[in-house]
């Protein structure tokens, strides 16, 4: 069994929604998160492995997302935070929109083909320290 863990600082991206477009007789569509994709990817390039894992995998994936001013207090207490706020990231991005985010931008790169991810969980969390952690484990 193998074990990558990997981490990319900064706030967490969503994939964006496929754009369609037509141009005379021409239709197509455009990947809008693409230079983001590679960007991220390149981030991770120099960690991933020789040849891209062949195998089932569990995905792991912690999304931890910034928290806004309205969880700390004010005045002198805006640097605390406040005992009713959340630790579950409840609004958008939606999570199955981060997750094809990471699945994609590491496709062809950690493992042969996204179609190979067997079982995945995934969470988003509040965090002071915005991130995205992921595990890749082969089954």
């Amino acid at each position: 069994m193998e074990q990558i863990k990997l981490t990319v600082l900064g706030v967490p991206k969503a994939q964006g929604r496929h754009k369609h477009f037509t141009r005379g007789k021409f239709s197509g569509t455009y990947d809008p998160s693409k230079d983001k994709k590679e960007t991220f990817a390149g981030i991770l390039q120099g960690q991933a492995p020789e040849t891209p894992i062949d195998a089932p995998i569990f995905l792991e994936l912690t999304f931890f997302m910034p928290r806004p001013k309205a969880h700390y207090g004010t005045g002198s207490k805006s640097e605390i935070l406040k005992d009713s706020a959340p630790e579950w990231h409840t609004s958008k991005p939606d999570g199955d929109n981060l997750e094809k985010f990471v699945t994609d931008s590491l496709n062809g790169i950690y493992y042969k083909d996204d179609s190979l991810i067997c079982f995945v969980i995934r969470k988003k969390v509040y965090s002071e320290r915005p991130r995205t952690e992921i595990v890749l484990t082969t089954l």
